[in-house]
Parts: C-alpha cells; sequence; structure tokens
C-alpha cells in the first residue's frame, strides 16, 4: 500500500514539474524548431515514463528494436495486458508515437495536453460519428509518416490471458498503407491489475516482430488472426514475461 501512495504522488507532482515544458514546447512550435519542438517532447515523455516504471519497481527487458521501421507510416498492434502498457511503450520504444486511446485517458489534466502533443487519437465508443472521425485522423496520420499504436483487443485484459483481436481495429492498417509492426508485452498486468489493485514489482518483457510488409494482408479479418498469433507467440506461459 505505501508503495501505491507513493506511487501516486510521484505521478502527480512529476506531471506539475512537466508543465514548464509544455511551454517550452509551444514556444518552440511557435517559433517554427521543429526538430527541437520533437526531441524535447521525446525527451521528457521518455523521462516520465520510465520514472513511472521504475517508481513501480518494474523490470523492463525488450527484444527485436532493430525490427521498428525508420521511416514511414507504422502501426504498433500489441496485447493490452494493464495499465502501464501505455508508459512501457512510451519509455522502452524510441521515437514519438500516439495512441488509440478511449476519450476517458483524455480527462486527466496535464496528462492529456501531453497525450494531445504526442499526436493520440481519441474514441468515444459510443458515438459512431465520433470514432469513423477519429478513424479518419489516424489515417492521416499514418499516411503522413507517423507512428500510432492499437490495443485491438479493445479493453484491458488484467492478465496473462490473449482475448480476440477486433478486425475493426485494423480499419487504420488496410486503409492507410501503413506497415503493421506486431508487438507483445509480457508480465505489465502483474505490475497492478495482477496485485489486487497495488502497485507491486514485476518483470515485464516487450517483443517488436517483424513489420508486416504495407501491401501485405489487407483484409482486416485475415490481417487481425494473423497478429494476433503473432503476438500470441511471445507470451510466456506463466504471463510473468519469463520464457
Amino acid at each position: 500500500m505505501i508503495r501505491t501512495v507513493l506511487w501516486f504522488a510521484y505521478f502527480w507532482l512529476f506531471q506539475l514539474a512537466s508543465t514548464p515544458f509544455l511551454l517550452a514546447h509551444f514556444l518552440l512550435g511557435l517559433l517554427g524548431r521543429r526538430r527541437a519542438q520533437a526531441a524535447l517532447l521525446e525527451r521528457v515523455t521518455r523521462a516520465w515514463a520510465r520514472q513511472m516504471i521504475a517508481a513501480a519497481g518494474g523490470r523492463v527487458e525488450v527484444a527485436g528494436l532493430e525490427n521498428l521501421p525508420r521511416a514511414g507510416g507504422v502501426l504498433l498492434v500489441a496485447n493490452h495486458q494493464g495499465a502501464f502498457d501505455i508508459p512501457l511503450l512510451i519509455g522502452y520504444l524510441p521515437g514519438i508515437k500516439g495512441f488509440v486511446s478511449k476519450k476517458e485517458n483524455f480527462r486527466l489534466p496535464i496528462v492529456s495536453s501531453w497525450m494531445r502533443r504526442l499526436g493520440c487519437i481519441v474514441i468515444d465508443r459510443g458515438d459512431l460519428r465520433q470514432s469513423a472521425g477519429a478513424i479518419a485522423r489516424g489515417i492521416d496520420a499514418l499516411r503522413a509518416g507517423r507512428t500510432l499504436v492499437i490495443f485491438p483487443e479493445g479493453t484491458r485484459s488484467k492478465s496473462g490471458a490473449l482475448g480476440r483481436f477486433k478486425e475493426g481495429s485494423f480499419k487504420l492498417a488496410t486503409r492507410s498503407g501503413a506497415a503493421v509492426v506486431p508487438l507483445t508485452v509480457d508480465g505489465s498486468w502483474r505490475l497492478l491489475e495482477g496485485n489486487r489493485g497495488r502497485i507491486g514489482p514485476g518483470f515485464v518483457r516487450l517483443s517488436v516482430h517483424p513489420p508486416l510488409a504495407a501491401d501485405e494482408g489487407r483484409d482486416k479479418a485475415a490481417l487481425a488472426e494473423r497478429v494476433q498469433g503473432i503476438v500470441a507467440s511471445a507470451l510466456s506461459p506463466d504471463g510473468d514475461g519469463r520464457k
């Protein structure tokens, strides 16, 4: 319990401390210094994410970073085990990446400002028109060469089990022509969900798989099934991140 209380206190202190960097990011944009602006964004968000994982007692191992494309639109497709998945991907995978995320995540003050700067796409699952517009914005972002992350299970599994990948999530891939990179998150649920709702230490392994070519598997159902199989192949038997 003490670790949980301290973690949340540290979380909000870090958010408050990051506000000057939000202003700096804004000013760099006004001055047209796009490279400096992007570098600041990546540096601050990466530092935040790693600090949050360290404060939780997480130990992280990453395999397959060489599989990440260096250019072009990239759609990272990952399983979703727990609340720590987003900081894990921000902190331990290089580059700026936006997430397709439910609207509730955009209600957190300060955090929501950083999410918008990362290029996150808000989805309101109760509003079909808004969801369609969000998908269109995501397609435009991928065509512009950006990186997005989706969790096609649609919700956290809160365990080492893998839910079915919903084929609708793959519209971003089939309509944008972006490279699809399967990504396995293994063990993150033990940092919170597997610890009776309390934050605790654990080992997490991130496995980045080789990308599927932009013209490969454009059928949503077939693509969802194939990517799910690839993601499942790197899950540990006990769901603890250890093979």
